[in-house]
Formats: structure tokens, sequence, C-alpha cells
């Protein structure tokens, strides 16, 4: 009786710990960081902050337009997750020089839905990724994305750049026809409207690359600390996007004037003014069709599954390059991701994650605290409330030049060689996740990328190392099987196979060594077919298992108990020679 009081005392303590745990100052900080970086914000930050903010607004504002594009949305949708995301992240963000937004592979991933739907389901798809997100955060499932190898990333990276690219080609060539859900469909397309191309499209486009090529490279070897003219141009070298997209909409406006009409294909009317707030879309109406959220849900199918690991993947990546000695909150970081995209989803927002290039900007720019996040949002908000009527200028052409650029750069030419000179198994699974991106969508692609990296993994698993050696001294010559580290159920039998072959292969009557010295980790399964394998030789060889761990021999005595003798332990096998013979 009276150990059952204690036991329930100390569960109802175990329960108040547990309370306080979730209750204390240091978790709230923790889980709301601005209340950390807030008090002890300096105001000589308060200039860094504010010219870190513009200067990566001058970039959110032509890629949100460029990524909103993409994604088949009207340009006024990459300006609004913008603006929430980033002002989301100022509160819940543990990174203070990250910046999150709409991404080139999240605008790919979601336009088949916009394409062939409406936005809705881009404002649909950012709330349940936001909850899957969230959800994975909060219950510390973050590791998950550690089984996605660096291969099968960088071959989905790959081919989403290569994607993006090619669905530009309709714009930069001012092409008829779509633009594509995936790769081959862009090529196809301009493989059949290869003879509607305008002029002035692809003049304009190519001038924005060479322009954005130029630009990159003035910057170089300059910093923000340097004299007038370097600084300057390290300024014009980081709002290098924002040029082009200004040159442009001055030579569009121009040429109207000019021509009384418009030779170049132009974004056209923007909406003005801030995102409309209300629950996301879980019902829309598309022609004279109703979709309910089940139809919804359904469309949007277990494909929209990979968006939310995508965006994990992207800001956990983009986290660790630019944190202080690459360690990040990843839990924390995942809540914040994730709260950015449902608050988002309230405000007509597409999906967001992390933004590499906007983040680099940030951090080059001297960016002190989170804070530098309310200067880009007052950017933002001027821009959709008072710059919109000029964003009609924009050409596509100069926003496709813009995006190619951008692609161009995300690509890993090197790594293909790089593994097939060090790892041909890593190569293929970064040639089959780059060729089914490409052939079927980045969805496809990375599940069978993942799918195929588990199956090597559990190939590795099944089939661990089992090295065979002939040891030879003046007493005698021994067989010493070296087992690994880990022997699981699946790889029981393999072990088995290769003992047996091994002890055929030898002379008669040779003893056997089952050298555990590294066996750390059996299971069941592989004890019992160990104590099989020792049987079985036990009537041919003389066996003995030499230096297992003790809990591992325990194990296989509980298999059975008759074979204790068969454990020595000894500093070498060598010595085993002795207990041999004198067992003859």
């Amino acid at each position: 009786m009276t150990f059952v009081v204690e036991a329930s005392e100390k569960k109802q303590e175990t329960k108040k710990k547990c309370l306080r745990n979730i209750c204390s100052t240091k978790l709230l900080k923790k889980r709301l960081p601005i209340l950390g970086w807030l008090p002890k914000y300096k105001t000589e930050y308060l200039v860094q902050d504010f010219i870190a903010g513009i200067t990566v607004a001058l970039t959110a504002i032509p890629q949100g337009i460029a990524y909103a594009v993409i994604a088949g949305l009207p340009p006024e949708y990459g300006l609004y997750a913008s603006l929430t995301a980033g002002l989301v992240y100022v509160f819940f963000g543990s990174c203070y020089n990250v910046t999150v937004g709409p991404t080139a592979i999240l605008s790919a991933m979601t336009a088949k839905y916009v394409t062939d739907y409406s936005a809705d389901f881009a404002i649909l798809a950012a709330f349940l990724a936001g909850i899957c997100i969230l959800l994975l955060g909060v219950l510390n499932l973050g590791f998950l994305v550690e089984f996605i190898s660096m291969p099968v990333i960088s071959g989905f990276t790959n081919a989403a750049a290569l994607q993006i690219a090619s669905s530009q080609l309709k714009s930069f060539l001012g092409l008829k026809g779509t633009s594509g859900n995936y790769f081959s469909q862009s090529v196809h397309n301009v493989y059949t409207n290869i003879g509607t191309i305008q002029p002035w499209e692809p003049f304009f486009g190519t001038c924005t690359i060479i322009i954005l090529v130029l630009l990159k490279k003035l910057g170089e070897g300059c910093q923000r600390t340097d004299g007038f003219v370097k600084k300057t141009r390290w300024f014009l070298s980081l709002s290098r996007n924002a040029v082009v997209v200004i040159l442009g909409m001055i030579i569009a406006y121009s040429l109207k004037l000019i021509y009384n009409s418009e030779p170049l294909v132009l974004i056209g009317d923007i909406g003005n003014g801030l995102p409309k707030f209300g629950l996301p879309p879980f019902g829309t109406t598309i022609g004279n069709v109703t979709y309910t959220y089940a139809d919804m849900f359904q469309i949007l199918g277990y494909q929209s599954l990979v968006l939310p690991f995508v965006a994990i993947i992207e800001t956990v990546a983009i986290g660790k390059a630019f944190a202080e000695a690459g360690r990040i909150d990843a839990t924390q970081e995942m809540i914040a991701v994730g709260l950015c995209n449902v608050i988002g989803s309230f405000a007509q927002s597409m999906p967001i994650t992390g933004s590499f290039t906007r983040t680099a900007l940030n951090h080059f720019s001297g960016v002190k605290t989170p804070a530098g996040g309310l200067a880009n949002v007052l950017l933002l908000t001027i821009a959709l409330t008072c710059l919109t009527d000029a964003f009609y200028y924009i050409p596509k052409a100069t926003l496709a030049g813009l995006i190619i650029t951008a692609m161009f750069s995300m690509m890993d030419y090197k790594l293909f060689v790089t593994l097939w000179r060090n790892s041909k198994r890593e190569m293929i699974l970064f040639v089959v996740t780059l060729v089914m991106c490409l052939s079927f969508g980045l969805e496809y692609g990375i599940v069978t990328g993942i799918i195929l990296e588990a199956l090597f993994l559990l190939y590795n698993v099944a089939r661990p190392t089992v090295d065979v050696e002939l040891l030879k001294c003046e007493k005698g010559e021994l067989l010493v099987v070296n087992l690994s580290e880990n022997m699981p159920y699946c790889a029981a039998e393999y072990v088995r196979q290769r003992v047996m072959k091994a002890s055929l292969t030898a002379a008669t009557n040779l003893p056997v060594v089952l050298n555990g010295v590294n066996l750390r980790k059996l299971d069941y399964t592989a004890a019992y077919n160990l104590m099989t394998v020792l049987k079985d030789l036990d009537k041919t060889n003389r066996v003995a298992l030499l230096n297992f761990d003790v809990d591992v021999k325990k194990l296989c005595l509980n298999v059975d108990l008759q074979l204790q003798s068969k454990f020595v332990y000894a500093s070498s096998p060598l010595e085993l020679t002795d207990i041999f013979t004198k067992d003859v």
C-alpha cells in the first residue's frame, strides 16, 4: 500500500515538473525569440538594420513578383507572401539574418495547382503546409529531413533550377502556348511554338541577363564599409535585381509614349493595397464548378506533402549556412516557418520558406537583429499601396531573364564529376532524382530519390561487413570471422551464410573464431541465428566466440545456455591457438 502511495506521489510530482517546464519563462523566450533580443536592442543597431531591410526589400519586390509569376499567380501574391511572412518571422524566427518569403522551388511546385485551377489552391496549400511544418516542429520530428541525402537534395535542386528556367522560355522568347508544369512540357512547348518568337522579348531578356552578370562583377571586392565609390558599386551589385526591373519599367514606359502602343508583353495590372484578411479558402468556385474542402484536398493530393518537407529542408539548410558556428534551433525554425505559412494563408499568401538569396543579402548588408525585417515589411507595404501602377510596366521578358540568371546560379555543375570519381552509388541517386524530376515533376522526383536512398540504406543494413581472414603462427592456423558493430535481424541470414561459406573453404578441422570485439548491437533473431551457426560449426570444427560484449553474450546465452564454454576473452585471436592445442 505504501508503495502505491509513493508511486502516485512520484507521478504527480513528475506532472508538476512537466507543467513548470512548459510554463517557464525560459521556454517562452525560446518559443517567442523577440522577448529575448528586443530588451537588449541597442540604438546603434537601428541604422544597420534599416539599411539591411531596405536592401533586402529592393530584391524581395522583384523576386516576389517573379516567383508569383512562376506559380501562375497574379504578381501581388508574391508581395503578400513576403509581407505577412516577414512580419511573423520577426516575432518567431530564431536566426537574426534569415529572411523568409516565396522561393523559386516552392513556386514551381505550387504552379500546377494554380495553372489548372485557381489562386485559392495556392493559399490552401500554404495553410496545410504550415500546419504540417508546425506539427513536425512541436513534436520535434525535424530529424526526419536528415534521412534525405545530399545527392537527392542536389538532384532535386538542380532539376528545379532547370524546370524553372525552362518555364520562363515562353516569356523570354515571347512564345505562344503554355509554360508547362515540368521540364519536358516546357521544352516541348518551345519546340512546337518556335515560329511564334517575338523580336523584342529575347532582346530584352538577353540584355537583362548581361546587365545582371555585369552588375554582379561590379560589386566584386567591394564592401559596405569601403569608400564612397566602392560602397556605391557594392550597393548597385546587391540591388541588381531591382536595377534591371526599374530599367525595364522605364524603357517599357518610354516605348509606349513613343509608339503609343505596348510592343513588349508587360506584367499588367497589379492589385492595389494590402491583402484581404480572412479564413483560408476551404471551398472555391471556378467557373460554374464548386469545389468543397474535400475536393480541394483531393486535388492537392499526397504529392502536396512534399511542399512542407522542401520548405523545412530549405529553411534548415539556410539557417545552418548563416547562423553563428552553424548552430540553429531547428525546432524553433520549423515552428516559425509553420506559423508564417499558417498566418500568411489568412492574408492570401502562397507557400513560403527561407530564401537563400535574400538571407545572404541580409547577412552581407550587416543586419544585427530580426528588426531588419520590419524595414523590409515597411517598403513592401509602400510598394503595395503606392507603387502598383508603376509595376504595370514591368516587362515579362525582364522577369524571365532575372529568373533564368538566378536559376543557373543555383545549379551545382561540379557535383556529378565529384560523385563519379568518389561514389558511384550516390551518383546513381543524383542522376535518378534529376531525371525523374525533369521527366515527371519535382514531387515524383524527390519521392523516387528518397525511396531509392532508403533501399540503399536497407541494403547496407542487411549486408554488414563480415571480414574473413586466415591467421598463421608457429602453433597453428585460425580462421577468424570479424563481425561488424551492428547485426540486425535482417542481416542474420546473410551473416550465417558468410560464416558457413568461410568454414567450408577452410581446411578440415581448422579452428574457427567468431571475433565479436566490434559487435555492440544484436537482436534476438540475429542471436538465434548466430547460435545455430555455432552449433553447426561445432560438428566439424573447433569454435570459439572471442571478446563478446557482456550484454551481447547474455542475449546469446538466453538462446542456448549450454554454449557458455564457447565464449572466451583474449587480447589477440592468435592467443587462442594455445586453447585449441590443449583441446587436441
